[in-house]
């Protein structure tokens, strides 16, 4: 069985799949991998949305966690939305930080469990890559192929691809919230995989943001927040 977590890492680009080191770390072996080969230095939600780099989030992700980095830019966005400050995604990178250990936002507080929580984050984020519909039988096929290319392992790869053949369950990608932090987080993630928003995909987030009843003003922080944490 995969490390949920480690996969949500791997999708975010901030761990080089196959090994426990960042990104960050070790940069002559990471550049010599990306040499060998690029697929496993990019997020592998860039595999699933049929690009070559996808979203790079700023600063402390590749220290911090998958899990802990989406909290962080959800817990950031709700506070400006309570504090009544104005969504702006201008000037410079927001550094993601892991949000306080005393909130619900932080991962220690996760009612079922934070791989229970991490796999239901992996899930919807492929969802979300697969918003515009772009995700047919030739395109699932070069996906395996990169998937073996990237070192995640069988079980990853097959869990990728079982999910891939599936039809998109909103109603299970919901339901995996237990707390109002957790809905915050769920949009987050599904946010951070879309870059450059077809119809088919702002509609898909607006529908996914209704059907988790979060106020468009907090929605509107949230892609602020996003925006600012991305280099």
């Amino acid at each position: 069985m995969f490390d949920p977590k480690k996969l949500l890492d791997d999708f975010l680009g901030s761990k080089v799949p196959g090994t426990d080191s960042t990104v960050g770390e070790g940069a002559e072996k990471a550049k010599q991998l990306a040499k060998d080969n690029p697929i496993a230095t990019t997020a592998l939600v860039a595999v699933l949305a049929g690009t070559g780099a996808g979203r790079a989030l700023a600063g402390s992700v590749l220290r911090i966690g998958g899990l802990a980095a989406i909290a962080g830019l959800g817990y950031q966005a709700y506070q400006n939305y309570k504090n009544g400050d104005k969504p702006a995604a201008d000037g410079p990178a927001l550094e993601v930080l892991p949000p306080p250990s005393d909130t619900s936002f932080h991962p220690s507080q996760t009612p079922q469990g934070e791989d229970v929580f991490a796999l239901a984050v992996v899930r919807a984020m492929i969802a979300a890559a697969r918003a515009d519909g772009h995700v047919d039988g030739d395109e699932r096929g070069k996906i395996a192929d990169h998937l073996s290319l990237s070192g995640i392992g069988k079980d990853a790869e097959q869990f990728i691809m079982e999910e891939l053949e599936k039809s998109v369950d909103l109603d299970s990608i919901v339901a995996s919230a237990e707390t109002d932090a957790q809905k915050v987080e769920l949009y987050t993630a599904s946010r951070i995989v879309i870059t450059e928003m077809t119809r088919a995909e702002r509609g898909y987030l607006e529908m996914l943001a209704g059907r988790l009843k979060l106020p468009e003003a907090l929605v509107e922080h949230i892609d602020a927040t996003v925006e600012s944490a991305s280099v």
